[in-house]
């Protein structure tokens, strides 16, 4: 249901979107895609989020890609551990659709109309 609704609403957007059922369908899509900018949860099947974050950052081609983690893990530890890992924005549910996209403008640099 959550990534069904951030597909439509990026899509919505303008945004091309790229999605994976799970975090080793993910991480080989990332090899293929390299798109601009990457949003996973934390707690993905076969490979966790943060596992995924970290395996990017390791990446010299990859490791430029923002990372946004959107996750019902809203711990400070779990905040300050994705941080370390890599994360450019630590986005806890639930969280606005409106408010994420802001983000991502930001983030990528696009100037909303």
């Amino acid at each position: 249901k959550l990534l069904k609704m951030v597909q439509r609403t990026l899509i919505y957007e303008g945004f091309q979107v790229v999605t994976a059922a799970d975090g080793r369908q993910a991480l080989a899509q990332l090899q293929v895609e390299q798109p601009d900018l990457v949003i996973l949860d934390w707690m993905m099947p076969e490979v966790s989020g943060i596992e995924i974050c970290k395996t990017l950052k390791e990446d010299t081609e990859l490791q430029k890609i923002p990372v946004f983690m959107l996750t019902a893990k809203g711990q400070d530890e779990d905040e300050k551990l994705g941080l370390q890992y890599g994360v450019a924005r630590y986005i806890t549910k639930p969280f606005s659709p409106k408010a994420l996209l802001r983000m991502i403008e930001e983030t990528l640099g696009i100037q909303s109309p």
